[in-house]
This record gives structure tokens, C-alpha cells and sequence, in this order.
């Protein structure tokens, strides 16, 4: 019998330890080591495709992002900038090309970050979730966010083309939708003149009783400011296939619909009802396209109405 005891004690330390050593090692590569494409001279954006990369963090080269844009012939300094966030395949250049001839005809400058992360189809946490956790569970500062990495971007565009703007126009969809809402609720300083979330897969509640991202238990929130931001629940009729893309069936997903048009609905009513019971000020929209389903492209082309608005 001690024999037996002394057995299971050495698999457990083997276990544990081999189980400490990955830790350690997966935490040392996505959150120590140096990734992302090399950086790019600063240069102004020019005509039509472009890209660039830069430092996501301000105050350190740890990371870094490539930003691809689309620039009209007839973009000038104070016409409208778009942000548009890709979905979980993290295809900022498809995304890009289903805004080319929106931009065009409605004179857009298109910025479309790309988070590049090689461990994407395991890990939510860096883009959708805003990086405000690690996926070990710690705590990221506030500059390393994935909301922040937006504003750094914002910056970067203006100082290096003498842009003016005050603002910008953010779309995002499936994942990317869950990004924008998110960076409402948590981050309404952010310099966002319209944001509009289409097709988000699940959503942050304004629930104190769960955690982030399914709540806001243990998350810094302002919803008062948060509810005067302009935020458009954007939902697709048809999109109530939940086999389409990415689309999470934990008990507290599963209970805010059993597809993602019942979900942005339960989202938008949710609000609604914590907006009345403080009297606060409310400019969220919600609106829902007629056949549509989850599809970007289209998706895209009905937020537009909301942007030129």
C-alpha cells in the first residue's frame, strides 16, 4: 500500500510539474516575448490599398499590428474615418475589400487593424474579450488593452497625415461585434462618434452578479456615460443559424438566446431596462435587416446609413 502511495505521489508531482512548465512557457510566449510583423517607416496613407505597422502599446515594443486602410481620391481631412473590426477568422484584409466601394461612394477612410494571433480558434480573450485578461486570468493594464490598441492607432493616423479629426465611426461583426460593444461599455472616453455592433455571437450583460465577459462583476464599468455613447445593436433576421461561424453554447451564452438574433435582442432589452430604473441618458439603437444573416458583407452595407446619418 505505501508502495502504491509513493507511486501516485511521484505522477502527481510529474503532472503538476509538467503542467507548471507549460504554464509558465505558453504565459513567457504570448505575454513576454516579442511578436508581430516587423514595423513599418511612418509615411502618409496613400490612395486606395494601404497598410502599415506599428507598436500596439504606446509605451512598449512588445507587440505590434498591422493596419490596413482604404483611402478614396477624394478623402480629405474631417470626412469620416471607419474603423472596421474583422470577425474570429481575424481577416482585416477581406474586410477591407467589402468596404472598398462603400467608402468610395460615401468618401471613407477605412482603418482596419488586424489582430494577427496564431492560437486564435483556443484564445478570445486578446481580441473579442479586449484583452483585459490574460487567458491565464490575471489582469492586463489598461494600455494594453485591445480597446486602448484602437485609440493608439487613432492617434498614429493623425499625427502622421496631419488629420484633424476628433473622432471616428467604429463597425465591427460576429467577433468584431462583440469587440465594439464591449469597448462601449468599457471604454467610453474613447474618441467613437457611432458604433455599431453587428452580429455579436454572445454579449457583457450589464449583470454585477456575473463575471466579465459574460458581466460586469469584476470589471471597472460606467453605465451612465456608457449609455450616452452612440451604439447601434445591429441584427440580422436570418441569423439564427447557430452553426454559422464560431458561436459559444456555455449554460451562460445558452442563456441569453439559443442563436445570435435572440441574443442581440436580450442585449439591447437588458439595457433598456437598467437605463429606466436609473433614469439615465440612453442613445443606443437597435435595428434589425430584413433577410439578412450572418453575413459581413451585407451586414456592412446596412451600416452605412447609421454612419453618413
Amino acid at each position: 500500500m505505501n508502495n502504491f502511495y509513493r507511486i501516485l505521489k511521484k505522477v502527481f508531482l510529474y503532472t503538476f510539474s509538467i503542467f507548471l512548465l507549460l504554464s509558465v512557457a505558453g504565459y513567457i510566449y504570448l505575454y513576454v516575448l516579442p511578436k508581430g510583423p516587423e514595423i513599418t517607416a511612418s509615411s502618409n496613407i496613400k490612395i486606395g490599398v494601404d497598410a502599415f505597422v506599428i507598436n500596439a502599446y504606446k509605451d512598449s515594443d512588445r507587440k505590434s499590428i498591422k493596419v490596413w486602410t482604404y483611402k478614396p481620391e477624394s478623402w480629405n481631412d474631417q470626412d469620416n474615418i471607419v474603423f472596421v473590426m474583422h470577425g474570429g477568422g481575424r481577416n482585416a484584409d477581406d474586410y477591407l475589400q467589402a468596404w472598398i466601394e462603400l467608402a468610395d461612394i460615401n468618401n471613407l477612410l477605412i482603418v482596419a487593424p488586424e489582430f494577427e494571433n496564431k492560437f486564435s480558434k483556443y484564445t478570445t480573450n486578446d481580441y473579442q474579450e479586449g484583452n483585459l485578461f490574460t487567458f491565464f486570468g490575471t489582469k492586463n493594464p489598461k494600455s494594453e488593452w485591445a480597446f486602448t490598441v484602437v485609440e493608439n492607432i487613432f492617434d498614429h493616423i493623425k499625427m502622421t497625415n496631419n488629420i484633424t479629426n476628433d473622432h471616428y465611426d467604429i463597425f465591427g461583426h460576429s467577433a468584431g461585434a462583440q469587440f465594439v460593444h464591449r469597448m462601449v461599455l468599457l471604454m467610453p472616453e474613447a474618441r467613437i462618434r457611432t458604433a455599431i455592433s453587428a452580429n455579436a455571437g454572445f454579449y457583457t450583460l450589464p449583470n454585477a452578479t456575473l463575471e466579465f465577459p459574460y458581466g460586469i462583476k469584476n470589471v471597472e464599468i460606467n453605465l451612465a456615460e456608457s449609455y450616452r455613447k452612440k451604439l447601434v445593436v445591429l441584427l440580422g433576421e436570418l441569423d439564427n443559424n447557430p452553426n454559422l461561424g464560431t458561436f459559444r453554447t456555455t449554460d451562460l451564452a445558452m442563456k441569453q438566446g439559443s442563436h445570435r438574433l435572440q441574443r442581440g435582442t436580450t442585449f439591447f432589452n437588458t439595457n433598456i431596462e437598467m437605463k429606466n430604473k436609473n433614469s439615465w441618458v440612453f442613445n443606443w439603437e437597435i435595428d434589425t435587416i430584413k433577410n439578412v444573416g450572418h453575413n459581413y458583407k451585407k451586414m456592412s452595407e446596412s451600416s452605412i446609413e447609421w454612419i453618413t446619418n
